[in-house]
């Protein structure tokens, strides 16, 4: 590696570490300050706090400039935009600006990723032909742009999972509440605050169902919301069970008992299935890396021996 671009990028590392120990002591500081004026009895809102320190204004000027960026990517096609807002939502974030963010990032990541591979690709692609690195950091860009769409993906997947997990102790906490005398809208809420403390997500749902009830919105129209936002099946055949209970007046709490058994036994049965899967999954790994350790640890000193003893025996005759 050239002697340059180690000098260049110690003193990037230091200035960097240098910046971030400026900003701990900074932020230290204003955060004794704050409890101070605890002690003493006055109180900081929100706006005030935010604008008094310098983190919240860079990231808020970051977030205006991923704004402007996502601007210029924003597509024509209000559908492709809805289509965007209901994932990102699946995902968690249900900001009014956060399209347009998550657009500016795919720019700002692709710039940057390009910039990076045009100041240090001179080393990945030296010896090679000259018309090779152009269309290396065209593909680095290409991958910045649409890593936050990959990224997006798994934020998904995660939420998913983790709604998918948390979902048959909510139903037995919702069966609890309601043989306990408590209506559908009364449970909802209930459910909402105390499975918070272990899923956060689900709480976060049904408290929203909860807000929405509250709003005005009808019950099944609030049922199909959270079904859309979270776009599960298990959810969605949840909601169309209360729909249907709702309509005909039948038992919530059997109905809900009976669910609640089911989704029980199909987390059991997934648990069985990726649990079969691990010797397959392990195959590969185990031959790659662990057979071969092995092999050399057994059969090494033998072969060692072997060598020492009969090939200079082979070399005298």
């Amino acid at each position: 590696m050239d002697q340059a671009l180690v000098i260049a990028l110690m003193v990037f590392m230091m200035i960097t570490l240098a910046m971030v120990g400026i900003y701990n002591l900074v932020r230290s500081r204003q955060t004794a300050k704050d409890w101070g004026e605890r002690i003493r009895g006055k109180t900081r809102t929100a706006e005030t706090t935010n604008a008094g320190t310098g983190f919240a204004y860079l990231t808020g000027t970051f977030l205006k400039l991923l704004e402007r960026l996502g601007q210029a990517n924003k597509p024509k096609d209000q559908a492709e935009t809805s289509r965007l807002r209901k994932t990102l939502i699946t995902a968690g974030y249900r900001g009014a600006r956060t399209p347009v963010i998550f657009l500016g990032s795919k720019i700002f990541m692709g710039i940057l990723c390009g910039s990076l591979f045009f100041l240090f690709g001179d080393e990945v692609t030296k010896g090679m032909s000259a018309n090779v690195f152009p269309l290396v950091m065209v593909a680095t860009a290409l991958g910045g742009f649409y890593s936050p769409q990959l990224w997006l993906s798994m934020a998904v997947s995660r939420r998913k999972e983790r709604l998918l997990n948390g979902f048959p102790d909510a139903l037995d906490l919702m069966v609890v509440c309601v043989e306990a005398g408590l209506g559908l809208d009364q449970a909802i809420l209930r459910v909402g605050e105390e499975i918070k403390i272990g899923h956060t997500d689900l709480g976060d749902e049904f408290q929203l169902v909860s807000l929405e009830l509250r709003a005005g919105f009808s019950r099944e129209q609030a049922l199909r919301n959270l079904s859309d936002r979270t776009d599960l099946d298990e959810i969605r055949n949840l909601i169309a069970l209360l729909i249907q209970t709702d309509r005909f007046g039948t038992s919530v709490g059997q109905a809900l008992r009976v669910h609640s058994d089911s989704m029980r036994m199909n987390r059991r049965i997934r648990a069985e299935e990726m649990a079969s899967k691990l010797p397959v999954k392990l195959m590969l790994p185990l031959i790659l890396f662990i057979f071969p350790s092995l092999m050399v640890v057994i059969i090494g000193p033998g072969v060692i021996k072997l060598i020492r003893e009969f090939l200079p025996a082979l070399a005298g005759s």
